[in-house]
């Protein structure tokens, strides 16, 4: 069951948006792998088999992933990332005008208001070419070695003191601006030769829907579907963990675990009009970023909500890369 929120998220400490008391708040064992003492015997390759296998318990898939992530994950190929075709589509996106108070009336009871709802409308087709997406959103092991070789001063927030999280190599990078989401896609398509770049909005939007649905896996919430506060570990995961929430075309965390900036600053869709809420208000012109988070709840997993950046902890942005096909 969600907390009822009694103020605009916005307007209230981390720990309050969220929904959680001033007490420890405990998600996980203890000693993680104290039920799962096998699992260090196990190589690579079916660690990551266990991590994204849906008839495991999110436990013990959360114990491979970790585990993963300490002994060298396969899956993460900084300089040729699994990448997934999504095929050109004359897609129809955003949302009805007719939904708004259909979707405030669901999550309302977390703080959800009526203009954040109304930068979704109003339903637009859209052409789409055809385009490849990231699989995961990018690791704090492939960011780490991007810092190495460009030398730039783009540390994470989310790196104590600028240190490394070795133990969280193949958790998703989150807490830097999207100058830095376009600076690695720059150096990445440059040390490849390769056309990488943040997706588009619609791109976005598309490949988490499947251009039908309201969230990447159907049209029901379902908290175990994706890393949010309702029943997430509050604190990001190994990329991957969730199979029942990955999308029609196969990719996974695009509704939980960090938000994801995209190409765009916030503009109405073609027919609406501009929606000056509080974040415009505060920020002014701002990257849009998709997809939901471990600090938030599931209304930012829904494939249409569009969000932004403020400068708090609670507002975890990272990203995933797009791959020009033409």
């Amino acid at each position: 069951m969600m907390p009822m929120l009694a103020d605009n998220p916005n307007r209230l400490t981390d720990r309050e948006a969220m929904g959680l008391p001033e007490t420890f708040v405990a998600r996980l064992p203890a000693t993680l792998l104290a039920g799962h003492r096998d699992l260090p015997c196990v190589e690579p390759g079916e660690l990551a088999a266990l991590a994204a296998d849906p008839r495991q318990p999110f436990e013990r898939r959360y114990a491979a992933g970790t585990l993963l992530g300490l002994v060298g994950d396969p899956r993460i190929r900084p300089l040729d990332p699994c990448m997934f075709a999504i095929p050109a589509a004359r897609a129809t996106l955003g949302l009805s005008r007719a939904d708004v108070s259909r979707v405030v009336a669901q999550w309302g009871d977390v703080g959800v208001i009526e203009p954040w709802i109304a930068k979704e409308c109003p339903r637009y087709e859209v052409q789409i070419a055809e385009f490849a997406l990231m699989r995961y959103p990018v690791t704090n092991l492939e960011y780490r070695l991007f810092l190495e070789h460009t030398g730039l001063a783009l540390l994470p927030t989310s790196w104590t003191f600028g240190a490394y999280p070795a133990e969280r190599a193949n958790h998703p990078v989150w807490s830097v601006p999207p100058e830095a989401a376009d600076r690695y896609a720059q150096w990445l398509s440059d040390a490849t030769g390769r056309r990488f770049r943040l997706p588009s909005e619609a791109e976005w939007e598309y490949a988490a829907s499947g251009g039908a649905h309201e969230y990447p896996w159907g049209d029901v919430f379902d908290p175990r579907a994706a890393n949010t506060v309702e029943a997430g570990p509050l604190g990001t995961t190994p990329v991957g963990i969730f199979p029942d929430g990955r999308s029609p075309f196969g990719i996974d965390d695009m509704a939980g675990n960090v938000e994801e900036y995209v190409a765009d600053d916030y503009r109405p869709y073609p027919g609406g009009a501009p929606v000056d809420d509080d974040l415009v208000l505060s920020q002014g012109a701002y990257r849009v970023a998709r997809g939901g988070s471990f600090t938030r709840f599931g209304d930012l997993a829904r494939c249409a909500r569009r969000h932004g950046r403020y400068p708090r902890d609670i507002y975890a942005m990272g990203f995933r890369l797009a791959e020009s096909l033409q």
